[in-house]
């Protein structure tokens, strides 16, 4: 079948490792050329993939009329300057979470989305894992009753100050690194917005970003209490609990792509493990968005989707500071913080 044509911006360690070889087994999507600031990483990261052409920058590769698409998985503080280039250039973009630095930012992308007429989604590639659709499936029509409770945990350590994911200027931190999937998972399984949030924050004292963050997510007939922290042991566990029974996701988000994962569904007469067919998230992902890209079709989610994740994001940072319920909306500025 006929295929995307992809550029990636950037040699960045979860791309070069994860992401781009994922794509290249696609049924839609041909990896054609990457490109870096560094040359020299341009042309080692394309000989290690075996991709056809490097670029010393991003913009020799936006200039590349073979190319249909960009992957970005560049710092957080770049989503945005480097979407809209790449927008403004004709090319579609898949942009890695958090799309933006703040909603404000996010529902920018949507004036260049509509004006330069091309696709722009943020990378949240769980939604593309048939545990989550399966997932989705048992908590709307399966055993476990009525929807009402979500709890969720993310960690991992690492207090390097030189990481990207420590220094708060690139939009580093424990919420927009891994938070935002656990705020998305909530959305994405009670399928609606929540009415109003609380937040606590822990910020580590030296780098001044949030080791660790806690949030509860009101959505009216059920609740979402989740904690992400980048300065604990590594964990991750999603519970999904109604009033008939409860659904365990055993590895929510890192899905291993070499075999089946698993979820376990306790009705009240034993727990069933139901196991998932081996799949690479990431080469669903970008299969999903190349076949839209191709067909004609919107991708899904859309960004407005992505403008409501960052939304909640930014009332989880007003909650910490006010100490009080805080409503998501694009048009709240996030507060710097106190120390």
């Amino acid at each position: 079948m006929k295929k995307l044509r992809w550029g990636v911006l950037g040699v960045a360690k979860i791309a070069v490792d994860r992401v781009v070889p994922a794509m290249q087994r696609g049924e839609a999507s041909l990896v054609t050329a990457i490109a870096s600031r560094d040359r020299a990483k341009a042309d080692a990261a394309a000989a290690k993939l075996g991709i056809a052409t490097a670029y010393g920058s991003y913009d020799a590769l936006l200039a590349d009329a073979d190319v249909d698409a960009v992957y970005i998985p560049l710092p957080n503080h770049l989503h945005v300057p480097w979407t809209s280039r790449a927008a403004e250039a004709g090319k579609h973009v898949l942009c890695e979470k958090p799309i933006a630095m703040s909603a404000g930012e996010a529902r920018g992308l949507i004036d260049v989305r509509d004006r330069t007429g091309v696709q722009i989604q943020e990378a949240f590639m769980i939604r593309a894992h048939p545990q989550w659709l399966k997932a989705r499936e048992l908590a709307r029509d399966g055993p476990i009753g009525q929807l009402r409770s979500i709890l969720g945990y993310f960690s991992y350590f690492n207090d390097t100050p030189t990481n990207i994911r420590n220094i708060a200027a690139f939009g580093g931190g424990g919420l927009m690194d891994i938070g935002c999937y656990l705020i998305n998972v909530g959305r994405f399984i009670f399928d609606r917005e929540p009415d109003r949030l609380l937040g606590l924050i822990d910020r580590d004292p030296v780098l001044k970003v949030d080791r660790m963050t806690s949030m509860l997510l009101d959505f009216g007939t059920g609740h979402l209490a989740a904690t992400c922290s980048t300065q604990l042991m590594p964990y991750q566990r999603v519970h999904i609990l109604g009033t008939r029974g409860r659904i365990e996701i055993e590895i929510p988000v890192n899905a291993p792509p070499d075999r089946p994962c698993r979820i376990f569904v306790d009705s009240g007469a034993g727990v069933e493990t139901i196991e998932l067919a081996i799949c690479d998230q990431y080469t669903l992902q970008a299969d999903l968005f190349s076949k839209a890209i191709l067909e004609g079709r919107r991708t899904r989610p859309p960004l407005e989707d992505s403008v409501a994740n960052m939304a909640c994001i930014d009332a989880v940072f007003r909650s910490a500071e006010t100490g009080r319920w805080e409503i998501p909306t694009a048009d709240s500025p996030r507060p710097l913080p106190m120390s």
